[in-house]
């Protein structure tokens, strides 16, 4: 009997802890690997025993996963599209959000990015070019877009090669299997990667903008952590976060 009663108090202490955890899983885009990484770490100094925990990949194929009920709260699009998309259909459980708008640039380890073009890449030196799958992932369609609006798609189609993401995509540029590759500008300006090459603006002209954004999923519909974690997206120290990596954020007027 005393065994029991000391059961039944240790439970009655455990189950205010166990009702107030939380936890979210966030789909991240893939352009948002270093950035969200510091805004979650950000987050949970203020949030502590709060559970964020980031998966990072391509918007199409979350956006995929998401209809197809994957366990995600939210969802952070490298193309806004794709959380329109799930709000039409009944997948999310909050308004779309644009939270950034990003860019493309030209990064090689091996070559002085900084003083080429587009055309650059027709160059016979350069027999390796990395872009991200235009079929899904947001960052891939654009580069195909500005390689077809300066009018080299035909001659560096042979050239590419695709990665999943774009992450994957910089990672073939950063080992040198790959001369150049076209990536997201918040991964160039990671310490990483600045540290091993460099990089030059792709004119935003020649392609669509990369207009990002985000969805609270059904599956976190009343969920508090979910709306707290979305509402700390648009604080001082992560708006702050964003420009430092290089992403346009949606209210500023200058586009810089």
């Amino acid at each position: 009997m005393k065994l029991l009663t000391s059961l039944l108090v240790a439970c009655a202490f455990a189950l205010p802890v166990a009702a107030h955890a939380e936890k979210i899983t966030v789909a991240a885009a893939a352009d948002l690997k270093f950035a969200m990484d510091e805004i979650v770490t950000e987050f949970k100094k203020t949030n502590p025993g709060e559970d964020v925990s980031v998966v990072y990949g391509s918007s199409g194929n979350f956006n995929t996963q998401i209809q197809q009920g994957a366990p995600y709260d939210l969802f952070f699009s490298a193309d806004i599209g794709f959380p329109r998309e799930l709000a039409k259909t009944g997948a999310a459980a909050s308004a779309v959000k644009p939270y950034a708008v990003g860019r493309i640039v030209l990064w090689s380890a091996t070559m002085d990015a900084s003083k080429m073009t587009l055309a650059s890449l027709t160059d016979p030196k350069i027999a390796r070019i990395a872009i991200a799958n235009p079929k899904h992932a947001p960052y891939g369609k654009r580069a195909e877009e500005a390689l077809r609006a300066a009018g080299l798609w035909d001659k560096v189609e042979p050239k590419l090669v695709y990665g999943e993401n774009i992450a994957q995509t910089a990672q073939y540029a950063q080992t040198g299997n790959v001369q150049v590759g076209i990536i997201a500008l918040s991964l160039a300006l990671n310490a990483e990667l600045a540290s091993k090459g460099g990089y030059v603006l792709i004119p935003d002209n020649l392609h669509e903008p990369l207009e990002q954004g985000y969805v609270i999923t059904k599956r976190a519909a009343g969920n508090a952590l979910a709306k707290k974690f979305a509402d700390y997206m648009e604080s001082k120290p992560a708006r702050a976060l964003m420009t430092r990596y290089g992403f346009v954020l949606p209210t500023d007027p200058t586009g810089k």
